[in-house]
């Protein structure tokens, strides 16, 4: 556990999932947070004015706990953003005013001051800003925040044609701040019609496409990986899958880290019989789920085989299953790492029934199988090509790890 000190305070953060190592490699900040924090501290918080601040991709709750002072309202489309904030708010025993609010869930209030995240993809912060616009007073004050390398011109030309004028600070521990100024509410609305910014800004997501090949059709909201193909990796398992699942007897089935549910619906057709859970951390990775198990499971339109839950890996599932899916990310936002995989798999121990097995594809160079086999005490490689390796861990008892 590390402590972030800046102009507003000086606070011990956590990070989620907590290292299995005790020590935290990753702080749960950067200094970008730094940066910005400092910089409301010389303003006096600007255009606060008794009003919610809206935090947008506040990863772990570096900003939350430093404003608890003020009514925060937390937009992400992260649960696991959320758990680590309300987490943080606790481990400094603080009570604040805080609203988590799911990125799938539409704004409610205007604001006077929004304070961003950069985002990872160019897709979610295009989403946000258009979603954002009609929720953000005249005189907003907007400021985001990012690594200077994470801030490009795509980033800028995507605060000015759908906020306005924008501009960017000097760097400071190559960190960066963005001001975007609403300014295109001021126009009247002779000046709006001719003004390049007032070009009406539609949503691009969610974007759909259709695989022949698999006979599907699939939705994706703009946080969710692969958003307008099927990824190489997602299709080399579903060929294992379509080789070994037909003669599986697994009736509970859990994808887990669905994304837009892809594996978990393939499983649907192979297993006719079975429930599925598509389970992640991700908001519009679940509304997606959902949507393309609709469209693409028609024999299920009342859902009473597949469940939906927004879970930090396995840690809100209660039920056991027979089979579980997983292509484990080797990233968390900007940062790259094996903690994610290492608890979708230790988590999976601990909720297969016994015989049960877990399912992984992977790349290669990420050595999998050790982390497998040192849980499970075997690991079974059914298919592998250059790229990518599909892995089988079977669950020979009940006990957990």
């Amino acid at each position: 556990m590390q402590i972030i000190e800046t102009a507003l305070g000086s606070y011990p953060l956590q990070r989620l999932p907590v290292s299995r190592k005790g020590k935290d490699p990753l702080r749960a900040w950067d200094a970008a947070d730094e940066y910005l924090l400092n910089y409301l501290n010389e303003q006096a918080l600007p255009n606060a004015n008794n009003k919610p601040i809206l935090l947008i991709n506040d990863a772990f709750g570096a900003l939350a706990v430093s404003l608890h002072q003020y009514a925060i309202h937390s937009w992400s489309d992260s649960l696991v953003a959320h758990q680590a904030a309300l987490n943080n708010l606790n481990l400094n025993q603080i009570e604040s005013d805080y609203q988590a609010i799911p990125s799938t869930t539409p704004l409610s209030h205007h604001y006077n001051l929004v304070l961003i995240k950069i985002p990872k993809t160019l897709a979610l912060l295009e989403y946000q800003l258009t979603q954002l616009k009609p929720h953000i007073n005249p005189q907003c004050t907007i400021i985001a925040a990012g690594m200077a390398k994470h801030i490009h011109t795509s980033t800028l030309k995507c605060f000015e044609k759908i906020i306005g004028t924008t501009s960017t600070s000097l760097a400071r521990k190559k960190a960066r701040l963005i001001f975007a100024c609403n300014d295109q509410t001021a126009l009247s609305g002779k000046q709006a019609a001719l003004s390049r910014k007032q070009e009406p800004v539609t949503p691009s997501y969610p974007k759909s496409f259709t695989d022949d090949a698999l006979n599907l059709s699939l939705s994706n909201h703009a946080n969710v990986f692969s958003k307008d193909h099927l990824d190489i990796g997602a299709r080399f398992m579903i060929q294992q899958l379509e080789k070994h699942l037909p003669e599986k007897p697994y009736k509970q089935v859990i994808d887990l880290g669905c994304g837009n549910g892809v594996l978990g619906i393939i499983a649907k057709r192979l297993l006719t019989d079975s429930k599925i859970s598509f389970v992640d951390e991700s908001y519009m990775a679940i509304d997606s789920a959902k949507t393309n198990y609709l469209v693409n499971i028609p024999s299920d339109p009342d859902l009473k085989d597949a469940r939906f839950h927004s879970s930090n890996c396995l840690e809100q599932i209660s039920h056991k299953a027979d089979l579980i899916l997983c292509n484990p990310p080797f990233h968390q936002a900007h940062s790259i790492g094996d903690q994610i995989a290492w608890q979708m798999f230790k988590q999976s121990k601990q909720h297969l029934n016994a015989g049960g097995e877990l399912w992984v594809i992977g790349n290669r160079h990420l050595g999998y199988h050790i982390k497998l086999m040192k849980l499970f005490g075997n690991c079974r490689t059914l298919a592998s090509n250059k790229k990518f390796v599909v892995l089988l861990a079977k669950s020979l008892s009940e006990l957990t790890v």
